[in-house]
Parts: C-alpha cells; structure tokens; sequence
C-alpha cells in the first residue's frame, strides 16, 4: 500500500504554438519550451507568488531530445532560465518514446519520494529553421549558439552512419521501413492491395477529423482530409514509398513546445492546486525490438507495441476494457494499426484511437525529419515532441472527469518501430490502493523471439517477405527494396530490384508482391548488395 502524501499527479501542462513563419517571429526551441513551462505553471490556478514558490521548487527537469537546435546542455539552460537549481536533469535520446518514457519515470521518482515537483518538456522550431533554409539564410543570431554544426539538422537520420545490410541497400529510413511493415500486415490478414489502401485512408480521415478542431493542431480550421483525398494519388499527395502518398506521412515542419508539471498529492495540497487539477498517472511500461529492422521476428507484427502495451495496462491495474481515451503515436498508419490489432480493436478508425489528429494532420514536431530538398528522405517521420503533446491533451481530457472515474492510455513509439513506450493516466487514483509501479516491468529489449538467419550476401531461389517501392516526384518508381527468404535455407536476405521488369511489377498495385518466388544474387560489382528478380535469368 502506499501513503496518500506520494501519490504522484499531474497539476499543470501547457502547449505553445508560435504559426508564423516570419524571420522576425521565429522563435528557438527553448524559448518555445520556456513558455510552455510558464504556462503550464500558470495552468495550476495558483496564485502569482504560489506559483513562483511552485517554479523556485522545482527539482526535476526532463527534456525531450529535439531536432531543430543542437543544444550543449538544454536541460541546464531551461533551468538557468527558471532560476531553478534541480538536482536531476536528463536529455533524452532521440525517439519518439522519450516523452512518455520521461513522464512515466518522472511520476515514479516522485512516488518514491526521490523528487518534489517535475517538469516534462519538449518543442521544436522546424517550421522557422525550414523558412530560412529555403531562403536560404542562416538562422537569427540571436538564437543559442549551437553545439555544432546547424547543417546537420538537414541531412537525413542515418546518413554518416557505419556500413550494414540496410546502408548497403540504401535502406533504413522510417519512410522506407514503416511500409515494409504496412506491406507485411496487409499480405499476413490476406488484405488486397485496394482494401488496405480504404483502410489506411479511412483511419487517417478520422484523425484529421479530430485535428480539425483542436486549436493547438497546425491545421486547426482547415478542412480536414478524407478519405478519398487521402487515398487518390495527385501531385499534392504523390506516392512516397508505397503504399504510403504523402499524406500517409509524417508532417514535421512547426513551431510547437508542450510542457507537463507532475508533484505528489501532499505537496498539491500544501502549494493549494485545486483538486479538478489533478489528473494521476497509474503506471508505465516499454521495451524495444532490434535496431535492425532486418533483425525482426516478421513484418506483421511488433513485439515491443504489444508488450508495452500489455505491461502498462498490468502495471496500472487496469484492463483495456476499463480504458476510455486513447492516443496511438501515428507517423504512419502502421503504428496505430498494430497497437489497435493487439487490443482487438477496429484498425480502420471507426473506434478512436487519436486525441490529437496524428502526425500527418495535426503536426509533428522534429526528430527523425530531415530538412533537406531531395527526394531521398522527402518525409522521415518526427518523433519527439508529439509524445509531451499527447500527455497534455490527455490530462485536459481527464479532468473533464474529476470526481468520476475515466482511464486513458498513451503509446509512444520511436526509430522504426524500434522503442516503445505507453503509460495510463486517469481522472482519479489507483483503485487498488498500490504504490506507482518501482521499476519499468518489461526489460529494455525484446530477445524472446524467433528471428531468421542473415545473409548479408545471397544466392538462389527466394519468396518475396515484404518490400516497398520508393517513387520519385514524377510518381515513378525509382528504387524497391525487398525482403526475401532463400528457399533452400529459410534465412533472410535485403536486397534492390535486379531489372526493370520486377520494378515495374512491385509497383503494380493490382498485384500482390509478397509470396512470389524470383531469384537472389549479390551484385558484386554495386558495392556487394543483394539484387532480386521476379524471373529466373540464366544470368544476371
């Protein structure tokens, strides 16, 4: 059992969104950031000097990682800013589980009596550090000096990494990875290529419809997409990587910050919040399949979601029956799709499963979205700031409720479909009477799982595991990238199209891909990748 005085609550959040792209008004992340802090401190009803007693004690500040401003310290700098002198301060890593990953080990320190009052934050600029990329300027002088050099923030997320079989393959961005599992899941629920393509299109359709009236959305008041003007391909919304247009994908450039204040019951008490202010975080669990995405059980399905999920439900004491509002990180279809299979709940959004509108609708801020002008990584999907805006929007949610009791479950999901994170909230305390959850359940990764032997380099027979078709801004298809098992050996191989004709055969969306049989070899001559072909040329 725990005492009543370490019960950890959330009491304040606030959501920043500067929509000029002006030079004059641009504003960096930590201002941003600062002024969500601000206001989340004045969301608390405190009166001026109770809410400075509030800010002078604060002793836990946690930044999400961002994307637009390399910072050399970012959580000192929020707290010089504050006047605060906090004894923990962390700065995430970049994944879009970070945000509630922080908040759910936020709540539990304060559970433990290892902190008094917390910060959870996080906001990007990408919107103003785009306008001046395309106008070429740097950026105001005026912001932080960065840690290094600005220009790495337009090159795409793992460019200048090491060699391996995705590198090789010139495979690995979430553009090209969150297809492959989308491709995967649609063969595996022996979907056609047409349905799978309603489907996705109707699910986002209904998050736009929620992004339509949220006023921190960065379409708020625009109409909101549907799902024929999701689904038809145009020079608007041109095919990415199939089967994903553009608006299947993630949209990162604005200017947004959230921030999120959690203390205990005891000193809410003490400070005066008001308890319709209160909204209480049950417990939290995640984990994390292989950074590899070759190095995966299958395409159809993630360990990590379905385990994260699970165990923040178990750790809570809740059951997904007793959930009310829910909020899937959606940078593609993909993720709120697999979340809602595991639960057993419709995946063409006819039950809710946004508060926010999702990425492509709403907005997402930064991480993994690079900012260049090619084709390459036209839209890598953001991560970092959408999971402090998720919590935000559930604690305002929540307290619709006080006095009643209403649940709501959040999943942060980041890399390609790599970590995951999810937390429960809810409008009142744990009915169980049991202390916040001492330790994550789950371990930090997935090892439990079957996965296929690698061929880095392959020969022979094959099938057709999953693939996606990369387009170029013609709406061409350009480059496809396949995942095969060898017949012979059952193990599994990346690899690029061999010719023309198995391009242009990936690419027909009246014909299903995965399954069919062709032939492997490595093209020792193209830097020693895998090359497929849906014919058995007597050579290659």
């Amino acid at each position: 059992m725990i005492g009543e005085s370490l019960i950890p609550v959330v009491v304040g959040v606030g959501d920043i969104k500067n929509e000029s792209r002006r030079f004059e008004d641009a504003v960096e992340p930590a201002y941003l950031m600062i002024d969500a802090i601000y206001k989340a401190i004045s969301d608390t009803g405190l009166s001026p000097d109770t809410s400075k007693k509030l800010q002078s004690s604060i002793d836990s500040v946690d930044v999400v990682a961002t994307w637009t401003w390399p910072y050399s310290d970012l959580p000192t700098l929020l707290s010089n800013k504050l006047n605060i002198q906090p004894r923990h301060k962390l700065y995430s890593h970049h994944a879009g589980n970070a945000p509630a990953k922080l908040f759910d080990e936020a709540a539990r320190r304060l559970s433990q009596g290892k902190s008094q009052i917390a910060v959870v934050t996080g906001g990007e600029a990408l919107a103003s550090l785009n306008a001046f990329a395309r106008a070429g300027e740097s950026p105001p002088s005026n912001w932080t000096k960065p840690a290094r050099n600005v220009s790495e923030v337009f090159q795409p997320k793992g460019s200048g990494k090491e060699e391996n079989v995705g590198t090789i393959h010139s495979v690995g961005l979430p553009l090209h990875v969150y297809p492959l599992y989308e491709n995967g899941l649609r063969a595996y629920r022996k979907q056609s290529l047409r349905e799978n393509m309603k489907e996705s299109a109707k699910l986002y359709a209904e998050f736009s419809k929620v992004a339509e009236k949220n006023p921190l959305s960065w379409n708020f008041g625009k109409p909101a997409e549907t799902e024929q003007s999701l689904s038809t391909i145009t020079g608007k919304n041109r095919m990415i990587c199939y089967p994903y247009p553009l608006l299947m994908n993630a949209f990162n450039t604005v200017n947004l910050a959230a921030a999120c204040i959690l203390t205990t019951t005891q000193t809410a008490r003490q400070l005066g919040i008001s308890e319709d202010k209160w909204v209480y975080p049950l417990g939290g669990a995640g984990t994390q399949d292989s950074n590899n995405f070759w190095e995966r059980p299958n395409f159809y399905s993630s360990p990590s979601i379905s385990r994260s999920l699970d165990a923040a439900l178990s750790s809570s004491g809740l059951s997904k029956d007793q959930v009310h509002l829910f909020d899937f990180y959606s940078c593609f279809p993909i993720v709120p799709k697999l979340a809602a299979i595991h639960l057993g709940f419709p995946s063409d959004g006819s039950k809710p499963l946004t508060l926010l509108g999702g990425l492509t609708s709403f907005g997402g801020a930064g991480n993994n979205y690079s900012m260049h002008v090619s084709d390459r990584a036209q839209t890598i999907k953001p991560e970092t700031y959408m999971g402090v805006q998720a919590i935000t929007e559930m604690v305002r949610q929540l307290r619709k409720y006080t006095g009643t009791s209403r649940h709501g479950l959040i999943l942060a999901n980041g890399g390609v479909l790599s970590y995951q994170h999810a937390i429960c909230l809810s409008s009142g305390p744990r009915k169980d009477g049991l202390s916040y959850p001492v330790k994550n359940p789950l371990p930090e990764l997935v090892t439990d799982v079957v996965i296929p032997g690698i061929d880095v380099q392959a020969e022979g027979e094959a099938v057709i595991e999953t693939y996606t078709v990369e387009f170029n801004r013609d709406g061409n298809p350009m480059f496809a990238y396949i995942i095969g098992l060898l017949k012979a050996t059952g193990r599994r191989f990346v690899a690029n199209h061999a010719d023309d004709a198995t391009l242009i055969e990936l690419s027909d969306p009246g014909k299903e891909p995965i399954g069919r049989s062709g032939y492997v070899t490595t093209d020792v001559t193209g830097g020693g990748k895998n090359i497929f072909s849906l014919k058995l040329p007597t050579k290659l």
